[in-house]
């Protein structure tokens, strides 16, 4: 059992490794991103948007050269984090760079689930979830963590992040589930040789054999970064077990192009070394599970491929719809599905990183404590030099265009995703080190939710309130009929009426239709309805945009959408009902709230696909044989160009039954004129409302420019009031040794920069205390003394029931400041009464 506790102990090398690190950035030029108070006032003083002019984006794969080309002034950030020891020192001792840290990156073995054949007749082990499963306990984490990140790293063996809130939450069920995982490579290759033969394969002189030939597995490994490492890792462990291993080695586009965009089936792979990066703090990961393992995740072949069992697919849907009535249920529901992903196992998931983002000693930009630099939405905010306003930027990338652009379902890579968040204006701000929202285009909200719902509120730009119930207005939209282009009501649907868990009211800035898109046109109204009718489209058969791909992600919105109505168009304000919750009411409104796309640029992309030319979706382009929809490179251009020259001649209007009344001729004209233009001016189609647009696109070279959009309408200082994330410091004390009959006292200091910290911005501090078998033996909270100053007293009788042996208390902060948990903890001995005698 000793196992529990270490894998706790594990879990502290996150705080640990922050607080070691912290020292070497309190520096102004070296530390995470501080506010703009260095820049001179007047040199602010009416400028709007971003506060450099000019951004370029250039591949670069070797970040063996990172600390070299930012202290030759060629580059001055880079766009993925560093979780390289040796490149990581050199960063940390050069006098020309700074970093920032982040605790976001995971990495993970994404298994090919199809068969149990393949297309060419070959067998598919990977198809039998107890081999997926068995896998976790063949590779060795604790050393891809410290061998192959250099300490860089913690294990990790469930699909939540160990840096996040729920982690904490559900500490007791991961330990369980660690140890059952644990390293034990016999076990293991048991539970393989007997699914093995179950599938129809023989072994004979140390090799795998199926229909008398070999037992094949394409290994795809990542090239840019530990992943090659540990594609070697896994490779050579499969060999050992007697698999025929070939090892293909890919950068992220040509990965891309087999994991992503190719049918799993055809057996072009069997494992990918895959990594993600999650882009915010997620103060709620209970979507996990529909995500990563059912085909409600992503429309792309290899999600739809996914068969998880009825009961995982239930409880995954219920949590990403937060189908529970309490914070016990939802505990209940988050354990189980925890242990149903374990033996599911399409994913093995090995280690969270610690990543440092790169930046020139004088260059400051706001960074996500999750996402790091390319997960920021800060980023395109906040990005300055210390001592001038304006001026370029160079930023290194290690993949750029990995995929094509479009607002539908285009690219998800997160080097691609960092970039098109620089082009658009959302109507909500995470915040970098807590996760809650923050208004960016909305004047407020309100949320209604039914009496005895777990939701709570935070900030007061929103206001929270119970009903018994929350009908849903007749005249609410709930529906869409693709044969005759109109909106379906909710008293049409339901006459005898219906009811939601909520409903949001969000009222959006008076101002908001005077904001322009980035090719000069003005926003509209249908610039919100447009998308919201492209979902229902997408999902009808009757349509010619139905997408079979994008049909598991639509039943699991419709299963919780209860409707939503344009309450008054100026100010915009619409009220969206639904069934689906959150614990923080700030992610309810942000996951509602409608987001404007351009409907002009929209349209093309629809005309295309109508078409048979394009389709908005990898999986659709596949099955038709066409392209996948790019709106920045490559053959689309050419389709869409003459798309928009029909679309002028014609003044095409989308839906015209739906939004004749917010589409008038003059907006018709006008926008196809700006795009024609924009066209001419860029030669690409992306049209955004950032801080930056797209001013050109390079593949060939591997490069891309942003430029500042003069017509922004925020002041530049806006969200500079960013500092340090205050991560606490801990500190805990208490005695070595206890006899059995005494009490124990412990202390603990919670600090932020040597300074106490104080006890309004802790939100808890959670004890759990562990006996020398390692059996969890209590659990409660600490007890505020003061600020900085927490107490966990145990009772002569909690001492006693510990018995003779070695012990362990660990305490988990988590702060109201930063959403980022803090862990310490404290070994002690219990000894008889009289037992200190003779002890040194």
């Amino acid at each position: 059992m000793k196992g529990v506790v270490l894998a706790f102990c594990a879990l502290l090398f996150v705080a640990m490794v922050a607080v070691a690190l912290w020292p070497a950035t309190s520096g102004p030029s070296r530390g995470p991103p501080v506010a703009g108070g260095e820049l001179d006032p007047t040199a602010l003083a009416g400028r709007r948007g971003a506060l450099v002019d000019q951004v370029v984006f250039t591949r670069e794969a070797d970040l063996g050269r990172v600390t070299g080309l930012i202290e030759a002034g060629s580059h001055q950030l880079f766009t993925q984090g560093i979780s390289s020891t040796t490149v990581f020192h050199r960063l940390r001792d050069s006098l020309h760079t700074a970093y920032d840290l982040s605790y976001g990156t995971s990495s993970e073995l994404t298994l090919n689930p199809a068969g149990p054949e393949l297309a060419g007749g070959q067998l598919n082990p990977f198809h039998a979830p107890a081999i997926r499963e068995a896998l976790n306990r063949l590779v060795d984490r604790r050393h891809i963590a410290e061998e192959i990140f250099g300490g860089l790293a913690v294990p990790r063996y469930l699909p939540i992040s160990t840096a996040f809130p729920d982690y904490a939450r559900l500490a007791d069920v991961a330990r369980e589930l660690e140890l059952r995982y644990a390293h034990d490579p016999e076990a293991a290759r048991q539970a393989i040789h007997r699914e093995m033969e179950g599938l129809g394969a023989r072994f004979t002189d140390g090799r795998w054999w199926y229909r008398d030939a070999p037992v094949r597995l394409n290994v795809l490994i990542r090239t840019e970064d530990e992943r090659r490492r540990i594609g070697d890792y896994i490779a050579n462990l499969m060999e050992d077990l007697g698999f025929a291993v070939e090892r293909r080695y890919r950068t992220a586009e040509e990965a891309s192009r087999l994991w992503i965009a190719s049918d799993p089936r055809a057996g072009h792979w069997h494992i990918y070394t895959g990594g993600w990066i999650i882009v915010m703090i997620l103060r709620d990961q209970a979507d996990v599970f529909s995500y990563y393992y059912t085909p409600r995740g992503r429309p792309e072949p290899l999600w739809q491929a996914y068969r998880p069992a009825p009961e995982f697919d239930e409880l995954s849907d219920r949590l990403a719809r937060r189908d529970y009535r309490s914070r016990e249920e939802r505990q209940a529901m988050m354990a189980r599905a925890l242990e149903l992903a374990m033996e599911d196992s399409a994913r093995i998931w090995l280690v969270d990183q610690l990543n440092a983002s790169a930046r020139a000693a004088n260059v400051e930009v706001a960074v996500d404590l999750a996402g790091g630099l390319s997960g920021s939405a800060l980023w395109p905010y906040t990005l300055r030099y210390t001592d001038r306003v304006g001026g370029q930027m160079v930023f290194g990338t290690p993949s750029l265009l990995v995929e094509p652009w479009n607002p539908v379902a285009g690219s998800n890579w997160a080097s691609d995703q960092m970039i098109m968040r620089a082009t658009q204006d959302p109507v909500l701000m995470p915040d970098p080190f807590t996760g809650l929202y923050l208004p960016q285009r909305i004047e407020s909200a309100e949320v209604t939710v039914e009496e005895g719902v777990p939701v709570g509120r935070t900030l007061d730009w929103l206001s929270v309130e119970t009903a018994k119930e929350i009908p849903v207005p007749d005249e609410a939209w709930l529906d869409w009929d693709a044969g005759t282009g109109r909106f379906v009501t909710a008293g049409e649907r339901h006459p005898e009426g219906i009811s939601a868990r909520t409903r949001v009211r969000v009222t959006y800035e008076e101002s908001l239709f005077e904001q322009r898109w980035h090719d000069g046109s003005t926003l509209s109204l249908a610039d919100f309805l447009l998308p919201w009718i492209l979902t229902f489209e997408r999902a009808d058969e009757q349509s010619r945009l139905f997408d079979i791909a994008h049909l598991p992600t639509f039943e699991a919105f419709k299963r919780h959408f209860r409707g939503w109505r344009i309450v008054s168009r100026d100010p915009l304000v619409i009220d969206i009902y639904s069934d689906q919750i959150y614990p923080d009411a700030e992610t309810i409104v942000a996951q509602r709230a409608p987001v404007p796309i351009p409907w002009h640029t929209l349209t093309l992309g629809i005309l295309a696909e109508h078409s048979g030319e394009l389709a908005f979706s990898s999986n659709k382009a596949d099955r038709l044989g066409g392209d996948w929809m790019s709106l920045v490179a490559g053959p689309s251009l050419s389709v869409l160009e003459r798309q928009l020259r029909r679309a002028r001649e014609r003044g095409t209007r989308p839906y015209p039954d739906a939004l004749g009344a917010s589409l008038d001729t003059q907006e018709v004209a006008a926008r196809y004129r700006a795009l024609t233009d924009w066209y001419t001016a860029r030669g690409h189609f992306w049209v955004g409302n950032g801080p930056f647009q797209l001013h050109s696109v390079h593949p060939v070279e591997g490069s891309l420019v942003l430029r500042r959009f003069a017509d922004f309408p925020d002041p530049s200082d806006k969200w500079l009031h960013f500092s340090r994330p205050e991560i606490p410091e801990l500190d805990l004390d208490g005695p070595l040794v206890v006899a059995i009959g005494e009490d124990a006292d412990f202390r603990l200091a919670v600090t932020f920069d040597g300074e106490p910290y104080a006890a309004e911005g802790i939100d808890k501090v959670q004890f759990l205390l562990f006996d020398g078998r390692g059996e969890l033996a209590r659990r409660g909270e600490a007890e505020a003394l003061d600020d900085g100053l927490w107490g966990v007293e145990l009772s002569p009788e909690a001492v006693a029931a510990l018995g003779v042996g070695a012990n362990s208390l660990e305490l988990a902060v988590t702060s109201r400041r930063v959403a980022l948990p803090a862990f310490a903890s404290h070994v002690f001995a219990t000894v008889s009464p009289g037992g200190r005698e003779g002890t040194p």
